[in-house]
């Protein structure tokens, strides 16, 4: 084999790998927004993905949410740090909800308690 052809086939193992390791929105319904008020009860500022853990008090009780966001890079471009929220916090979070029902969905905007809203870009 050739040492352009070996070349070849690497980058195209190491493309395929970095495609594998991203996944596609396709668990989310994206056609719907749901928005959620509640409590922050974790902020996590981690690769590959940020997350926010959220009770949500409904009629029936306190539901636990999981909200999937981008990456940090992504999200300092939308005004995010890592202490624009903390455990406490009472926000307003639009997502797109889970396909399957369950308490999750991936990041649009959040209103913070002061009113200052921030986007960013969902999961990359």
């Amino acid at each position: 084999m050739n040492m352009k052809r070996i070349a070849t086939l690497i980058a195209v193992f190491f493309a395929g790998a970095s495609l594998a390791a991203h996944h596609s929105p396709v668990m989310f319904d994206m056609t719907k927004t749901q928005t959620l008020e509640g409590t922050v009860v974790e902020f996590a500022w981690t690769n590959p993905h940020s997350s926010i853990q959220l009770d949500v008090q409904t009629a029936n009780g306190v539901e636990r949410w999981g909200v999937e966001m981008g990456s940090p890079n992504s999200m300092v471009k939308g005004g995010w740090r890592n202490n624009s929220v903390k455990p406490g916090d009472k926000v307003t979070v639009a997502v797109h909800p889970l396909k399957s029902g369950e308490h999750g969905g991936i990041f649009m905007s959040i209103t913070l308690a002061d009113g200052r809203r921030l986007g960013g870009r969902a999961a990359e």
